[in-house]
């Protein structure tokens, strides 16, 4: 197995990065075959999927609120333990809700527009002191 399963190391290496402003998710039975889909789960409600704000405007998808997209680019691995607890305290201590979505190699974070600054200065600090840590 590869990626990263020491928890100094992660969170020292989270190095958060903004990968997309205004997402949105919408349940769909299927996206459109010309739909730049960015995410999708399988529920027992329905695909969920993530798209542009605009683009789910542009076919008047209803949604609940745009959200921004960050990235932590340390390659975890898949049975690492404590990255996901690390970053959800640390965002719900400074009242940031998340959703995360797992991908083989990194851990994307959704969270709403209005407080995406916040939530990168929150990830940024929290890499920054486990990166002090002896």
């Amino acid at each position: 197995m590869s990626g990263e399963r020491d928890l100094g190391r992660l969170l020292a290496g989270m190095r958060p990065v903004m990968r997309h402003r205004a997402v949105v998710m919408v349940t769909l039975p299927e996206p459109p075959s010309d739909v730049d889909v960015l995410a999708t789960v399988r529920e027992d409600e329905g695909l969920t999927v993530v798209v542009q704000q605009a683009v789910a405007e542009a076919h008047g998808w209803r949604y609940d609120v745009p959200l921004a997209w960050i990235t932590l680019q340390i390659h975890s691995a898949l049975d690492a333990v404590g990255l996901t607890a690390a970053f959800s305290a640390a965002l719900a201590n400074a009242d940031i809700s998340c959703n995360v979505l797992a991908g083989r190699f990194h851990d994307h974070l959704l969270v709403p527009m209005p407080q995406a600054e916040a939530a990168m200065g929150v990830l940024t600090d929290l890499s920054r002191s486990a990166n002090d840590r002896p």
